[in-house]
């Protein structure tokens, strides 16, 4: 009696709810998989048609811009649709999100005022990136580290120098940056 009591209870919350959840998991996953196609077609069709800055005028040095810029977008805007779905999980599971919400907005106020580094660091990335200062695989020279870019992102700059060490520079510290790899011939 009890058994069958429970497995009756758990088909009717599956029924009701776990469906849901499975949807809303089938579509987040779905959604940051056509996410990456059109994304990499949009920004492929952007560089083709002209949203270039003038500097570079190698192919190869635009597919590093590009797939930088792919990078960078994706990893955001696919943040952006899993935070979502979970927050529309939550509810089915019987958690109320308001003060769920209520909260997070109070938390993102206060790391705001106390995050101003951080804040910072990604709002240099993004005019770094936008103004096409430096890319992956390019040689750089930034506050006194001379290298090779091997990692970059809104947040932080990575360069590994010729000894192999890796150097990781917040953006929000880079105030010259010396692009060598464009300055050959």
């Amino acid at each position: 009696m009890i058994v069958t009591d429970f497995l009756t209870k758990l088909i009717s919350w599956f029924f009701a709810h776990g469906i849901k959840i499975v949807g809303i998991l089938f579509v987040a996953y779905v959604a940051t998989r056509l996410l990456k196609i059109f994304l990499s077609k949009f920004l492929r069709n952007l560089v083709q048609k002209g949203f270039r800055t003038g500097k570079v005028k190698s192919v190869q040095l635009e597919e590093k811009r590009l797939e930088t810029l792919e990078k960078v977008s994706f990893s955001i805007l696919k943040g952006v649709i899993w935070i979502v779905a979970i927050l529309t999980i939550l509810p089915e599971l019987g958690v109320n999100i308001g003060p769920l919400l209520a909260g997070i907005g109070v938390v993102g106020l206060a790391l705001g005022l106390g995050a101003r580094s951080l804040i910072q660091d990604y709002l240099s990335g993004l005019f770094i990136l936008l103004e096409d200062q430096y890319r992956v695989g390019e040689e750089v020279e930034i506050g006194g580290k001379k290298g090779i870019i091997a990692d970059f992102n809104l947040r932080r700059t990575v360069i590994k120098d010729t000894e192999g060490i890796l150097h990781y520079l917040p953006n929000s510290q880079v105030k010259i940056a010396s692009n060598l790899s464009r300055g050959k011939k």
